[in-house]
């Protein structure tokens, strides 16, 4: 899998880095769409699931309860920084300052109303020349409602790029499996492996918070368990114990258990994603691309191999 080099630090020129790619690739999307999107008239559209205000604040409504304990023992850990936690903040910008015929319509989604009302503000230069739409609503909630119009008549013209770069809050997988049978939609997904699923998978593997397991990987909890975590047997003074023990680089086991998951609603998935390392070159995140476009993720591989 790709990597960062080692040494690049958390905010630093990585995260330029990885907004140019992301950028490079919408460049290149856009070259292709423009050739064909009048012809076979389709309409463009952006959709960027947790838009936000580049804030690294997390508002209550925004951050459960466990998240919030996962980020204290995250940033204890040296993980995670909140004064560096701005992954995405500018490429709401980037996408619109591309300099070709742009998405017909751009939809900015954030949960929470005030992050949702600062981007607004910020992207203000942009509205007289850009169609941008702002929802203050729930990111898996709009991916059901795309993925449902998607499947219409009517959405068979529509051609999707969506981003999706949450940090606390996983998507849920159901909110992906709603796309599968549709055609014309590329995901960049930043799937938390290192900073939030590897600590939900606990060593002990009690894994009180499986119900966010499952909803995260869309799997049963004997399948999570079984991936994730082995019997040993150990001899002590009271005799043969049963140990559950915890694989090896979990994290890596994540990323693929992800990228197997996206296979079976995706014909094409990037083999490997580009993973984004904390100070202490501990991965934090992989991100992730998916399509049924073979030309997409080819364009994708390509741009992440440079």
């Amino acid at each position: 899998m790709a990597r960062i080099k080692k040494g690049q630090h958390w905010g630093g020129d990585w995260t330029e880095e990885k907004l140019a790619a992301f950028s490079k690739y919408v460049n290149a999307y856009l070259t292709i769409m423009n050739k064909y999107r009048d012809k076979y008239n389709w309409r463009l559209i952006y959709f960027d699931g947790f838009a936000g205000s580049g804030s690294s604040e997390h508002a209550p409504d925004t951050v459960l309860e466990d998240d919030n304990i996962l980020l204290h023992e995250l940033e204890s850990a040296n993980l995670y920084n909140p004064a560096q936690a701005e992954l995405y903040k500018g490429a709401a910008e980037r996408v619109l300052d591309i300099n070709q015929r742009g998405f017909d319509i751009y939809y900015f989604v954030d949960k929470n109303q005030d992050s949702k009302l600062a981007l607004e503000h910020r992207l203000a230069p942009y509205a007289s020349t850009h169609n941008l739409q702002f929802r203050c609503n729930d990111a898996n909630k709009m991916l059901s409602k795309m993925a449902e119009h998607l499947k219409t008549p009517k959405g068979t013209k529509d051609k999707s790029l969506v981003l999706l770069d949450p940090f606390g809050r996983q998507i849920n997988w159901d909110s992906i499996a709603n796309f599968k049978d549709t055609k014309g939609v590329d995901f960049w997904i930043l799937v938390p492996t290192g900073v939030i699923v590897n600590r939900l998978l606990d060593k002990k593997g009690e894994l009180r918070h499986i119900g966010r397991l499952k909803d995260f990987f869309g799997l049963e909890e004997t399948e999570i368990r079984n991936y994730f975590y082995t019997k040993k047997h150990e001899c002590t003074l009271f005799g043969e114990e049963d140990i559950i023990v915890k694989v090896n680089e979990p994290i890596a086991k994540i990323a693929s258990l992800y990228l197997e998951r996206l296979k079976t609603i995706f014909e094409f998935v990037i083999p490997k994603p580009l993973i984004l390392y904390n100070t202490m070159n501990v991965p934090i995140y992989h991100f992730v691309f998916a399509s049924n476009n073979s030309t997409a993720v080819k364009i994708a591989k390509d741009i992440i191999g440079k």
